[in-house]
């Protein structure tokens, strides 16, 4: 305990007054201050000047991260027949229909995310109450109800991130991890970044990107110029 506490103060310490770097600049300083055995991700988290309790200022969407996440994604397809077929052969680690809705129904989740064929969201949607909070509902709007389903499931295997809006307008996901090499996290970032600009609600008014802010699993948080963060600087 001794060890990780004087970890911590050493992180906060490094971290002390610095307040909207540049991309680069906090790249840098998370990957400096990154020192435990596992692999850390590399966190963004952006305050949006929306309300995502109105329709017109929801914010979601999905971008391939030009370098991946770092992370083995388990991901789970509700099919038949020839899609089914599809699915597992692109790699899909879970793959069902009436089957797989039991499953899900019992408490058992073992995927990161989900994809399903547009005839299969009356099975799906009887688990709203169960994928939604978790963020695992399939949705056309990411590319997750789909009858691509094998460059569904490639897509999220090789790196797609979604991304929604929560309450307090507030997006954030996993960008890589601190073993990554400081250009390929700053390529990574910008991109989430440009999707989520991109992704702006007509209901949007004044300031759309408020705050920009990257960490680690384990390191202290730190805000991000907002120009530089979209690669306008």
């Amino acid at each position: 305990m001794a060890k990780l506490g004087k970890r911590a103060r050493a992180a906060k310490e490094a971290f002390a007054g610095k307040e909207n770097l540049t991309v680069e600049e906090a790249v840098a300083l998370i990957k400096g201050n990154a020192k435990t055995k596992f692999d850390q991700t590399v966190e963004i988290a952006m305050n949006l000047g929306v309300d995502p309790r109105h329709a017109d200022q929801m914010v979601r969407g999905s971008v391939n991260l030009p370098n991946g996440t770092g992370k083995s994604v388990r991901v789970a397809v509700f099919a038949r027949g020839a899609k089914a077929e599809e699915a597992q052969k692109a790699g899909a680690d879970i793959v069902g229909a009436e089957d797989l809705m039991e499953i899900v129904q019992g408490g058992k989740i073992e995927f990161d995310r989900c994809i399903a064929t547009p005839d299969m969201m009356p099975i799906v949607g009887r688990l709203g109450k169960v994928l939604g909070p978790r963020n695992l509902m399939p949705n056309p709007k990411v590319g997750t109800v789909t009858m691509d389903v094998a460059e569904a499931v490639e897509a999220a295997k090789g790196g797609q991130v979604t991304f929604k809006a929560e309450k307090a307008g507030v997006v954030h996901a996993g960008v890589g991890k601190t073993s990554f090499d400081e250009a390929k996290l700053v390529e990574n970032i910008r991109a989430f970044v440009d999707a989520v600009s991109k992704a702006r609600p007509t209901g949007a008014k004044g300031t759309y990107m408020k705050k920009v802010f990257l960490t680690s699993t384990m390191g202290p948080g730190v805000s991000v110029d907002v120009v530089s963060a979209t690669g306008n600087s």
